[in-house]
């Protein structure tokens, strides 16, 4: 195991199998790049990013147990750290070679704007070569593996993307329609499960973070993005277009994370009061 390997405790407890049929693979588990551009689309269009625990004040455990109870038996999602650890030990026990990488996010963020390293993606070694990955970004998680090279479109089963050097590292961009959007700016620097347990202490529990503040919840369907912001549901199609509609109440809340994004939501006081609080923003 190299020095940049994410080492993740507990690897061995992976119930393979369940993950699998969770995300629907049925394919080769040999660590090539098909077997991870596979894998990528279907656990972001199965697994859906959402924030209800922040939200709600309730734990956001990174151990490997915590994350299978919850987003594989429980039917839940999560965010970014449980998200791309619970996909790291996937590919680890297929074989993969994995790195953990931290971001800066800056998507809708105000230019010159400088955010914590806050974001957490994956770097996979391929006889291809080296590679990204990232399944926990919300609207504009990666349907699909990118070639670390710069200023190169790359096609994905969505919107097409594409890495920009910068200072120390990269600039991750989408296109939307004619225009490239920044997402976040990340570094080789790799990082272990305890640099992201101090980064998700905060995101989870900081009065000033959005995943205590807003209810936030994505999960394509083929080429469509789903999203929900508080009581705003929004469907982008491909094209551009945008539907939005308002939600009325925390039932109606509960209906779209069910019937939408695929999500058993808690029957927890402390959920209902969240639902309840996003939508008095109004």
């Amino acid at each position: 195991m190299s020095s940049g390997t994410l080492r993740i405790p507990g690897l061995e407890g992976l119930d393979l199998d369940a993950y699998l049929a969770r995300v629907g693979f049925q394919g080769a588990r040999a660590p090539t790049l098909a077997t991870l551009a596979e894998l990528q689309r279907r656990h972001v269009g199965k697994i859906a990013f959402e924030n209800l625990s922040s939200l709600a004040g309730l734990p956001v455990p990174l151990d490997l147990g915590s994350l299978q109870a919850k987003l594989v038996q429980g039917r839940r999602g999560g965010y970014c750290f449980e998200q791309n650890l619970l996909f790291a030990a996937v590919l680890q026990r297929l074989g993969f070679a994995v790195t953990g990488l931290a971001a800066r996010v800056v998507w809708n963020a105000p230019p010159g704007a400088t955010n914590p390293r806050s974001h957490m993606l994956l770097q996979v070694a391929l006889p291809e070569g080296p590679y990204i990955t990232d399944v926990g970004f919300g609207g504009a998680s990666l349907p699909g593996p990118l070639a670390l090279v710069a200023d190169v479109e790359q096609a994905t089963p969505i919107e097409p993307y594409r890495l920009v050097v910068v200072e120390d590292g990269f600039r991750l961009e989408v296109r939307l329609g004619e225009e490239w959007k920044p997402v976040y700016v990340f570094d080789p620097q790799p990082q272990q499960v305890p640099d992201y347990e101090a980064a998700n202490w905060y995101v989870a529990t900081h009065p000033a973070s959005r995943f205590v503040q807003c209810l936030m919840a994505a999960r394509p369907s083929g080429t469509r993005r789903q999203t929900l912001l508080d009581g705003e549901f929004s469907l982008r199609e491909l094209d551009g277009t945008l539907e939005r509609r308002r939600l009325a109440s925390a039932a109606e809340l509960r209906a779209v994370l069910t019937r939408v994004f695929g999500i058993d939501v808690p029957a927890d006081a402390r959920v209902d009061a969240a639902l309840e609080r996003v939508l008095a923003r109004r």
